[in-house]
């Protein structure tokens, strides 16, 4: 198959006639018949269907007869509007689709040509010239419908693999082609579902926009001509400039169209000098995290491209009404706030304030601020989570004051507009407005522990750790609003309570009695956002309550709180955050639990961020009881390590590696001791000592 792809075969007109050959003509057919098939229709070349069971008829004319008649009928019969293949929209040859006004498409020996360069793409190459006169031909083959690959399912997914290995001028290429002659063509092409990501992948090779080809490396070093050097190094350039044109003239259409919309995001990260993660690098199906930071990766962009981003920002604020109400067109301009906070400042304080006061003139109800109606709709609550996010000082102070101020707690309590609360809290947190906001936000706390709105509370807590003034006041508010503020006894019932988002009564099942202390219940229900709060009210100044209900626990409490998913991480922080005093005290309490730690994919991490934080008395007091059962481990590894239990093998492969650890880091305590004769820290003391 490879015959088709060879490098060692230099001109494409070789190439070409390779094409035409017998067996790929056949293989051509096949590929259209499934192509056929897919679409709900007959097959194309019915007489294939006995080539391949092997019947060889000796009427080989007759069968290409047949095959011209079949699709003469079926062009006749869209012509007359009648139901057969024509129309369809079945037609074949090259570029297909001519009746009924279907849609150009790629014809099938492109589509099998494609595919094999694809598969030749995944064996890799060994050398650099294999590689670039492997580019160099199938470059050649796209040149002339460069735009019909690219909308192909096939050709695109083939050229996106491509053009990362095509130098910056091949790239550019592309892009001219793509756009046509005064670049019209980029909208059908940025708007199609697999056009789109072709154009991505393109521009996604700006930062190479100074590379150059070994090619024009020696062109230019033998010729000297470096009027073709800039040349060659401005033509990806001037094809980001001629659809950025393109982008600004129907801006409308590209924000609000779901592929045009990418590319017009690629194209705002491209004009600030930065690249985001690639779209298959980002997609994680069933994953949401609001607050993950996007790594962005910087280059020099040319100058022109400065000016640019600024003329593409005043169009997006001409269409600031599409961006408010569409939620397509809102992640453009969240694109566009979110590259310009790091990249142009000033740009983007204007761009805030010209939101701000768009959606504040806007006509509402006497006495109700605009701005509560859209901070409870779902597309126009992420654009203004943005705006509150990279908001300055007195935008954050006008919008409290004139527009949501007596208004958190209804806001708070809302499925939608809790995020941007959330996002206001966060802004806030060195600001003197933070004050203001806490007071009203804690006035309704268990109102929003009712409402189940938990990243309210725990971002209030975030910034209370950030600030020590308001710490004592929100852990108070904290205990009156899980009922174990009073009597003092109920405080040592605190970490449970927390752990769990249960109140008192609710926890323990009971209507005690003032003065009447808790019935003794395991520790149960540990939920995330539970541990959420526990490990925020962990960075406080002032831990003993934390810490005095922890040191309450029976010790199997502390083993169910260090092997459960969300309570690993608060025992984590507590024991590793904590004095070496107050470290000992709760390591006496996990005495005789070690073991089971240890055999727990959770517990396990624990015990090792346990171990390098402990003192050395407190790691040998850890190793002797773990050293104690050796022979577990041996069995513990052949069940573990069995083909049968090879999901769990990644945390007892962690617990072996925390007990050779152990004694390797204990060679002059343990191995003098048992292998005298072996220097200390010998690693093979420490296997042999495991040994029965």
């Amino acid at each position: 198959m490879h015959i088709v792809f060879l490098q060692t075969e230099d001109t494409s007109t070789q190439v070409n006639k390779l094409r035409w050959c017998p067996y790929f003509k056949m293989l051509a057919k096949m590929e259209e018949n499934n192509q056929w098939r897919e679409a709900g229709l007959k097959r194309k070349y019915p007489e294939d269907r006995g080539r391949m069971r092997g019947e060889v008829s000796g009427r080989g004319g007759a069968g290409e007869r047949g095959e011209d008649e079949g699709r003469n009928r079926g062009r006749e019969a869209g012509e007359r509007g009648e139901d057969g293949e024509g129309k369809r929209g079945g037609a074949g040859g090259r570029g297909g689709g001519e009746g009924g006004g279907a849609k150009k498409r790629l014809d099938a020996l492109s589509v099998g040509y494609f595919r094999r360069v694809g598969e030749r793409l995944s064996e890799g190459f060994t050398e650099d010239e294999e590689k670039v006169l492997f580019v160099e031909n199938v470059l050649t083959e796209v040149k002339g419908q460069a735009a019909l690959v690219a909308m192909d399912v096939t050709g695109s997914v083939t050229l996106q693999r491509l053009l990362p290995l095509a130098s910056p001028g091949q790239v550019g290429e592309v892009l001219a082609e793509l756009g046509g002659e005064s670049g019209s063509d980029f909208k059908t092409v940025s708007c199609d579902k697999c056009g789109g990501h072709v154009l991505e992948s393109a521009l996604r090779q700006m930062p190479r926009w100074r590379e150059k080809s070994s090619s024009e490396e020696k062109t230019a070093t033998t010729e000297g001509d470096s009027e073709t050097e800039e040349g060659d190094c401005g033509i990806l350039e001037a094809q980001v400039l001629s659809l950025c044109h393109v982008v600004m003239e129907h801006c409308a259409e590209f924000i609000r169209h779901t592929h045009g919309s990418h590319v017009a995001r690629t194209l705002i990260h491209l004009l600030a000098g930065c690249l985001g993660p690639a779209r298959t690098d980002t997609a994680r199906p069933g994953v949401k995290d609001r607050n993950v930071t996007t790594q962005l990766t910087y280059f020099e962009a040319p100058t022109s491209f400065w000016w640019e981003l600024k003329t593409l920002s005043t169009s997006l604020m001409d269409n600031v009404n599409v961006c408010v109400t569409d939620a397509v067109a809102s992640t453009v301009f969240q694109t566009m706030l979110t590259v310009c906070h790091r990249n142009r400042p000033k740009l983007c304080k204007l761009l805030t304030k010209g939101i701000v006061e768009y959606l504040t003139s806007l006509s509402s109800a006497p006495g109700v601020s605009p701005l509560l109606v859209f901070l409870k709709d779902q597309a126009s609550s992420r654009l203004i989570e943005i705006v509150l996010q990279l908001s300055h000082k007195a935008l954050l102070r006008d919008l409290y004051k004139n527009h949501l101020q007596g208004q958190l707690v209804t806001l708070a309590i809302h499925p939608i507009a809790n995020f941007p609360i959330q996002r206001l809290t966060a802004a806030s947190t060195n600001y003197k407005v933070f004050l203001k906001v806490f007071d009203e936000l804690a006035e309704g706390l268990e109102a929003i522990l009712a409402a189940g709105h938990m990243g309210v509370i725990v971002q209030l807590t975030d910034s209370c750790a950030e600030r020590e003034d308001k710490q004592g006041e929100m852990m108070q508010r904290l205990l009156n609003a899980f009922h174990c503020a009073e009597p003092a006894s109920r405080h040592t019932a605190c970490l449970p309570l927390f752990l769990s988002l249960l109140t008192h009564e609710v926890y323990y099942s009971s209507e005690a009695v003032e003065g009447n202390t808790q019935t003794e219940r395991p520790l149960s229900s540990i939920c995330y956002h539970g541990s959420r709060l526990v490990q925020s009210l962990a960075k406080f100044k002032d831990r003993s309550l934390l810490l005095n209900s922890l040191r309450s626990l029976t010790p199997a409490d502390h083993l169910t709180l260090g092997t459960d998913q969300s309570g690993s991480h608060v025992l984590q922080l507590l024991v590793t955050s904590s004095s070496d005093k107050g470290r000992g005290k709760i390591l006496r309490r996990l005495e005789g639990q070690y073991v089971q730690m240890a055999c727990s994919r959770y517990g396990s991490r624990v015990l090792e961020a346990v171990w390098n934080s402990a003192t050395v008395p407190q790691r040998q007091s850890i190793a002797k009881e773990l050293g104690k059962i050796y022979k577990n481990v041996l069995v513990l590894l052949k069940f573990k390590l069995s083909p049968k239990n090879g999901a769990a093998s990644s945390y007892s492969l962690v617990y072996w590696l925390v007990l050779i650890s152990l004694c390797w880091g204990l060679g002059q305590a343990y191995n003098q001791i048992l292998f005298p004769k072996l220097g200390p820290g010998d690693p093979k003391g420490c296997m042999l000592w495991f040994l029965p």
